[in-house]
Formats: structure tokens, sequence, C-alpha cells
């Protein structure tokens, strides 16, 4: 399985947490979840964080068959709707920037 993360590298406005994380799952969700090829969408907020680390208030996974399926995704409509409507809620409650990790999972259970 492949994982696309998407890392939210900076600070939600002041006061703005709660309305960022509901604009998020109202406006943002539904075209994450409309990628082709995509297994799942994990969104998540930060609750904590270690001293000096750097601050991620939301980091978004969603997994994928193969890379083939990602670059179809990436490649698709859905993606440029998907971009606007995040550009949208940034502009309104984020400073900071976004970078993108693509990884192959290995799932083990625990001992």
């Amino acid at each position: 399985m492949i994982t696309r993360y998407a890392l939210f590298d900076g600070t939600i406005k002041q006061g703005q947490t709660e309305a960022f994380r509901a604009a998020v799952l109202a406006e943002i969700l539904p075209k994450w979840r409309a990628f082709p090829g995509a297994l799942s969408v994990r969104v998540t907020f930060a609750e904590s964080r270690d001293d000096g680390a750097p601050e991620y208030p939301m980091i978004l996974a969603i997994n994928y068959p193969d890379l083939k399926a990602v670059e179809a995704a990436l490649a698709s409509p859905v993606r440029t709707e998907a971009r606007a409507a995040t550009e949208a809620v940034l502009a309104r409650f984020f400073t900071g920037t976004i970078h993108h990790h693509v990884t192959s999972a290995h799932e083990f259970e625990p001992l």
C-alpha cells in the first residue's frame, strides 16, 4: 500500500482552531474522498507535540493500492477541485506551508 501524506506545517490563526477543523471536514474532505483510486482518507488534527517539535496542526493521509493510482489521482480533475477548496480554507485560517511525502506502508501486529 502507498500513502501520500500532506503535512500542514504552520499555525492556525488565534482562536480559529475549531472553525478551521469544521471547514476542513465540510469543505475539503469531500474533495479528498473523491480522489480516484483512493482506498481511504485520514485527516488528523494535532492535539499536542514534543517541546521543540515543528507545528503540524493537520496531517492528511490518503492510501492508494500502488504508485500508478497516486499518479492517476494527482492527474485527475478532482485534484484541481481539492486544491482550490484547500486554498480557500487555508486563506481564512492557516499560516504556513504544506509539503507532501509518498511512502510505502508495512503494517505489523503488536507483540
